[in-house]
């Protein structure tokens, strides 16, 4: 079951989730979202949004559904849009809790020296000598800097590690080799 004025459609290959429908907003289909990112530009470049039903709770759709913005703002600390077919609080509302999800290839392109944390998440992590130090679980934002959770095997068990993703520890990032360079001991 689709949503009356949504177009049915395939969720691209390389679609991340990038927030979730919180609420109606207004009186003429604006809806407010709640971004997974602090800078959500992803949200304000894309005019193709790709909506999954919500994974708890009232479900008003299935399937994947295709979502042509027309318009995205920021709004005290959501995010506020409004979207083509989706024209009264009434069609907003019926979008509650569906997840968003964008194609990896409509995300802006990150300056020199930055990088999108999905686009760490799997990549080796050695040190200076070569020593393997694990692979890249998550992130965390700890305030004053990001933090690299990796996965390593000891004994056959699998442990974390974690080295501040700062350029003081961190040489250098290739996406294309998949590899994240450090300097990093094991023992830290």
């Amino acid at each position: 079951m689709t949503l009356p004025g949504l177009e049915a459609a395939e969720l691209p290959a390389d679609a991340i989730e990038v927030g979730r429908i919180a609420d109606a907003w207004g009186i003429k289909g604006w809806f407010k979202v709640l971004p997974h990112s602090a800078d959500p530009e992803a949200l304000f470049s894309s005019k193709c949004w790709y909506l999954l039903p919500a994974e708890r709770g009232a479900k008003t759709f299935s399937g994947v559904a295709r979502l042509s913005i027309l318009e995205a703002k920021n709004h005290s600390d959501t995010v506020v849009a409004s979207a083509q077919d989706v024209s009264d609080r009434s069609a907003a509302e019926a979008l509650r809790g569906a997840r968003i999800f964008i194609s990896r290839a409509s995300f802006p392109t990150a300056d020199k020296d930055e990088y999108y944390w999905v686009d760490l998440i799997g990549l080796d992590v050695i040190n200076r000598e070569g020593v393997a130090l694990g692979t890249v679980s998550e992130l965390l934002s700890t305030g004053a800097q990001t933090v690299l959770v990796m996965d390593y095997l000891e004994q056959g068990k699998t442990m974390q590690r974690m080295v501040p993703f700062v350029a003081h520890y961190v040489d250098d990032v290739d996406l294309a080799s998949r590899r994240i360079a450090v300097d990093w001991q094991p023992d830290y």
